[in-house]
């Protein structure tokens, strides 16, 4: 998303390259919204002899590779949304059964452990994704390195994992009305679970709006000396490297103290105060320094906020359901981050306002986990 859209964006619309990167992640982001919980609910239901969630993550992981091969091949903006929302949808059927696995075979008292050994695999994707990206130059050659990559990264889950099995005399009886009604859960019922939901919304929608227009921060703003590409590498790295050393040990440390709020509140102090630097200091060393509190504090947060979410989860039989409910609050910020970036940075203020709303959504979050009682 950082390189490989904004590279492609800026080459078929050069003239409107935020708009078309705007347009491009804003529509993907709408099709994971409702992949995410259709396909964890369909997760649920499935009696495949492989497992409930194992077919849904091999045929996700081909239908993304199939839609970064769609992008690699992209020469206009409506073959880029056509492409990056197949990657989307297939990505997400993949990401609700491989994260409904989780509370399936892990029991609470290790959960914040595993959320940050689950936080470390993303960001090392990440990484290891940005690295492709810019080895690679750009281009087809970018996105078929990734497609490669999501389809060997599966292999050792579905050969070596052996899935729990849901005996079709147990499945729930299908019924269109109930199952669209099983989407909508009830915040006076479940109270913990909405302001759960709501913290990590808030939380990831100030994250997306400070990470969506890096590149041409770097580019327009802090005039970086080389490629831009580049810089948007070696800040990943720095990110990386911080989240690395907090992620694990803060969702183990959570674990031992049997505490998730704390953990959240000073996340998203870590979160904004990167934010504020953004807006306050546009230069390189600023920027390296933001990208280092920004990784401290997500790590924090993605391992203790994966705990803190499956603990207050409703039902056992519902939760790739639930927690695909729960992922909008991933998903949805990427479809309103550009429709809220790009006309402050257009019209609205530029880059330190951009930055400034930034922080404030986070810190709004983070206080929201207080209301939390379970």
């Amino acid at each position: 998303m950082q390189v490989l859209l904004a590279l492609q964006a800026a080459e078929v619309a050069p003239g409107h390259k935020a708009a078309a990167l705007a347009w491009v992640t804003g529509a993907g982001a709408a099709v994971s919204v409702v992949a995410n919980p259709l396909f964890g609910a369909l997760s649920d239901r499935t009696a495949s002899r492989y497992g409930r969630r194992t077919p849904w993550i091999a045929a996700g992981a081909l239908g993304g590779a199939a839609g970064l091969g769609v992008l690699a091949a992209a020469d206009t903006l409506a073959v880029m949304i056509t492409g990056w929302c197949l990657v989307q949808l297939a990505l997400n059927a993949a990401f609700a059964a491989l994260t409904a696995a989780v509370p399936d075979r892990v029991p609470r008292r290790q959960r914040g452990t595993v959320g940050g050994r689950l936080g470390a695999a993303q960001i090392l994707g990440v990484l290891a994704g940005t690295g492709l990206a810019t080895a690679a130059g750009g281009g087809p050659a970018g996105y078929l390195a990734c497609a490669a990559c999501a389809v060997l990264g599966v292999l050792p889950y579905l050969l070596l994992h052996r899935d729990l099995v849901l005996p079709r005399a147990l499945r729930p009886p299908f019924g269109a009305r109930a199952f669209a009604a099983g989407f909508l859960i009830s915040p006076r019922a479940h109270p913990d679970l909405a302001w759960a939901w709501l913290t990590r919304f808030l939380i990831n929608l100030g994250n997306s709006i400070a990470l969506l227009y890096l590149l041409y921060y770097l580019r327009d703003v802090v005039r970086y000396p080389g490629d831009a590409e580049d810089g948007v590498l070696i800040l990943t790295a720095v990110n990386s490297a911080a989240l690395l050393a907090t992620v694990v040990a803060a969702g183990a440390h959570s674990d031992r103290t049997g505490r998730r709020r704390p953990y959240v509140t000073g996340a998203g102090v870590l979160i904004a105060g990167s934010a504020a630097l953004l807006a306050c200091w546009p230069a390189w060393p600023g920027t390296l320094t933001a990208a280092a509190l920004l990784g401290v504090g997500y790590g924090v947060f993605t391992s203790v906020d994966f705990a803190l979410i499956t603990d207050v989860l409703p039902a056992a039989a519902d939760r790739g359901r639930d927690l695909g409910v729960v992922n909008i609050a991933n998903s949805l910020p990427q479809v309103l981050a550009p429709a809220l970036a790009a006309p402050v940075v257009t019209r609205l203020g530029g880059y330190p306002v951009l930055y400034s709303l930034a922080g404030a959504l986070v810190l709004a979050g983070a206080a929201g986990v207080h209301r939390i009682r379970g």
